[in-house]
């Protein structure tokens, strides 16, 4: 069975960091980093969506982490084709066309900013999280093509959004199409009956890493504030329905991240220290 690493999707929130989950003296950047790595061995870096992340930020996050820690570096907006404010380029990229050389400049700076991770072998996979409007079909096959091209070599993990990927008549063509480009599908548990709502699989489709981002069951889902989308506590019942599926798919698997997006006050890191616990009980 492959390692099963549970952890958030962030670690800077700014409301986990008033929950008083940090305590008095590791609220500064450094020890905030610090202190999660010796609660919880893998995180998201969700930050690197909303603006381009830099290599001097992970060389400190190497420095800052033990050695097996991983992250997962969420893509920028811009690469997975969401909507990208000017001020969140460069300044010397603003006001420029959205062209292919845009593009070129801005996968070069991101791969240049997270190679001190995966040069320490602390990168445990880049998600790439398609928007809703991405349907199956031959535009979205070339984009993953093009996608699969330029992470040669990264551990590719694709999360879809819209929910025709893995309706039952096509799950199969999509797992299939996501192994051919060496991409780890990623599984989600949400709210169900909604518009928008995923089922609730684990498909492996790489050997490692493989991927499951539980972003809670809030019924506002896709509106409403960034609160009202994730605002949920999982209870201990809804996180153990969830250990036989995760540990049948660490067995297919090298390594398998769990991550918590029910990102408000301390929710997410509660519920991947609660997590972690079921998992490490006897199988029965």
């Amino acid at each position: 069975m492959g390692d099963i690493l549970v952890g958030a999707c962030s670690w800077t929130d700014r409301q986990l960091v008033a929950s008083g989950w940090y305590p008095r003296g590791r609220r500064d950047p450094e020890g905030r980093l610090r202190h999660y790595a010796t609660r919880l061995p893998v995180v998201e870096v969700d930050s690197t969506y909303y603006a381009l992340p830099s290599r001097r930020n992970s060389e400190l996050w190497v420095e800052r982490t033990p050695d097996g820690f991983r992250f997962d570096v969420k893509a920028f907006s811009l690469l997975t084709g969401h909507p990208t404010r000017q001020q969140a380029l460069p300044a010397d990229l603003r006001n420029r066309p959205v062209d292919g050389a845009l593009l070129d400049e801005v996968w070069g700076r991101f791969a240049e900013a997270v190679e001190p991770l995966r040069r320490a072998g602390r990168l445990g996979a880049v998600l790439f999280q398609f928007p809703p409007r991405f349907a199956p079909g031959a535009v979205a096959e070339r984009a993953l093509e093009d996608c699969a091209r330029r992470t040669a070599g990264w551990p590719l993990a694709v999360e879809f959004r819209h929910p025709a990927w893995w309706a039952a008549e096509r799950a199969e063509d999509t797992r299939a199409l996501l192994s051919s480009l060496g991409a780890a599908a990623v599984g989600v548990d949400m709210a169900q009956g909604l518009t928008g709502s995923l089922p609730r699989v684990v498909p492996v489709t790489r050997p490692a890493p493989a991927v499951v981002r539980f972003h809670g069951r809030s019924g506002a889902w896709g509106r409403g504030s960034k609160e009202d989308r994730f605002r949920h506590d999982y209870d201990v019942t809804e996180l153990a329905a969830w250990v036989p599926r995760l540990r049948r798919a660490a067995r297919q698997t090298e390594e398998l991240h769990v991550l918590f997006n029910n990102c408000c006050a301390d929710a997410a890191v509660r519920a991947a220290e609660t997590m972690r616990g079921l998992l490490t009980r006897p199988c029965r």
